[in-house]
């Protein structure tokens, strides 16, 4: 029997989960969290199997929660399963230590199936996010000079071109054209993006 505490703060959403889950024979639902810092608590008080986790939830998020869980409990798997299949949505829980990501949208079959691999010790990955991660690793690795990096960073710190000129002694062409290189490598159009960007890749 696979112990399964389930953390969600929807309560209809949280409330189909429990009787999907409860319709399987080899799965006993423990327990219901609210939100992160209760899925938390309650993994330590009732030690399930495994953690059903939702991303985006009050207080810390699933994320937050599946570190803090898994810090006190190693041997508890988490399950991510979220609405978001976004890149960095997917490596952040990755890297929190979730064994598995999968998706609400997907057929119940999906879901139960992803479940009992990960209590077997494997890894489940909704195919969708799958293919998403297969599409990351073969894109090239993005890159940035050391000028680059420095104009970015004056743009991140709010500096005008003009500024930035000012500060790295070039011309403002010279800080647009690195500015463009830089749009360029991240796949961008804007300077607030470009700053975001280069956060996410861990580039700033």
């Amino acid at each position: 029997m696979i112990r399964v505490l389930v953390a969600d703060d929807h309560p209809i959403v949280r409330g189909g989960i429990v009787s999907l889950l409860g319709a399987a024979d080899d799965i006993e639902v423990v327990g219901e969290a609210t939100d992160g810092l209760e899925a938390v608590r309650l993994a330590a008080s009732l030690e399930p199997d495994l953690v059903l986790m939702d991303l985006r939830m009050p207080g810390i998020d699933g994320d937050e929660a599946t570190s803090r869980i898994l810090a006190a409990q190693p041997t508890v798997r988490v399950v991510v399963l979220t609405t978001y299949e976004s890149d960095a949505s997917i490596l952040t829980a990755i890297e929190a230590g979730a064994s598995g990501y999968l998706l609400k949208a997907a057929p119940p079959e999906e879901i139960l199936a992803g479940i009992r691999s990960v209590a077997r010790g494997e890894v489940a990955l909704a195919p969708s996010i799958a293919a998403t991660l297969v599409r990351g690793m073969a894109r090239p690795a993005v890159t940035l000079s050391a000028r680059e990096t420095e104009v970015l960073r004056l743009v991140a710190q709010g500096s005008s071109n003009r500024a930035i000129a000012a500060a790295l002694f070039v011309s403002e062409a010279t800080v647009k054209t690195h500015l463009i290189h830089v749009f360029d490598k991240l796949d961008v159009n804007d300077r607030t993006r470009a700053v975001t960007k280069a956060m996410e890749l861990g580039l700033l």
